[in-house]
């Protein structure tokens, strides 16, 4: 049975191809930052773990035998490749290119995330961008992403979760839908009101309604007919006067221009944060760190 590949294999064949390309051992000890004595005893080595003499060697030059000629035809094209990638992951390091992988909140995905695309990928032309939106964070890692934006509190992990902002959780209805029901006057008023809902992705139960104020934090018993599932439908069924909705004031489209209309700004303590994250904080790749900028970017002031 042959022994098993091992890693002074590989620096022996790095050893080796610097000898050949050098021509002698002299040479090839000032390229790799050896001593000539460290530099014959690596090909020793090698010889002695392949079983075969690779070079010939004269007091003027050193040469390949027939068996090291035919052994490194083999083994030379693997080595420039190995060189090839690993100057390509250097290169990854400082380079913006490749595709990144980013899954994201249906939410963040409302925010104008396609506009504001377009310049990101303007300004990195060697960059693809593959995106997934989805209710629940997963496995990053597992599944192959680069980076997630995500809102709410980060479960405890190994991924790196940078805080980018938050956001107030915000009560509202349409002006049709007060124009029919009447406004409530206070939180606990609800309970006779239409309450849209919307489904915890943890949980698979609708949010609990609470309402914040000066540290005081209120429950309510809100309920109603309708309970969804995504930040788009919640928003248009709020438009179209179905119910009174809590969602996040990032998302609320409608309430500066008086679309949908804020019902206890006085009760809207709670906030929601937004958060990025990535694999690893150590060496992250070029894309990863420009795509964590855009977004940083994106939230300043929000």
């Amino acid at each position: 049975m042959d022994p098993p590949f091992d890693s002074r294999l590989l620096s022996g064949l790095g050893v080796l191809a610097a000898v050949i390309e050098a021509g002698n051992f002299v040479r090839a000890a000032g390229v790799l930052g050896l001593t000539q004595s460290g530099v014959s005893r690596a090909v020793a080595r090698l010889e002695q773990r392949v079983g075969v003499r690779l070079l010939d060697r004269t007091s003027r030059a050193v040469t390949l035998t027939d068996e090291g000629r035919r052994f490194y035809a083999r083994v030379g094209p693997l080595l420039t490749e190995l060189e090839e990638a690993a100057s390509d992951a250097a290169r990854a390091s400082v380079t913006v290119r490749g595709r990144l992988r980013i899954m994201v909140d249906p939410m963040f995905a409302r925010l104008d995330l396609g506009a504001s695309l377009v310049a990101f990928l303007d300004a990195h032309t060697e960059l693809s961008v593959d995106l997934t939106v989805r209710d629940r964070l997963g496995d990053l890692v597992a599944e192959g992403f680069d980076v997630a934006v995500r809102f709410g509190e980060p479960e405890p992990s190994a991924l790196v979760a940078r805080r980018l902002t938050d956001t107030r959780v915000v009560t509202c209805a349409a002006p049709s839908y007060l124009a029919r029901h009447g406004r409530p006057a206070r939180p606990q008023d609800l309970i006779k009101h239409e309450c849209i809902m919307f489904r915890d992705p943890a949980t698979d139960r609708p949010f609990a309604w609470e309402f914040w104020r000066k540290g005081k934090i209120l429950a309510v018993q809100a309920a109603g007919r309708l309970t969804l599932n995504d930040a788009g439908a919640l928003l248009a069924a709020c438009h179209a006067g179905l119910g009174v909705a809590q969602m996040l004031e990032l998302g609320a489209e409608g309430l500066r221009d008086g679309r949908l209309m804020e019902l206890f700004p006085d009760w809207s303590g709670e906030r929601f944060p937004l958060y990025v994250f990535y694999p690893s904080r150590r060496l992250p790749p070029a894309k990863v760190r420009a795509f964590v900028d855009f977004v940083v970017a994106l939230t300043k002031g929000a």
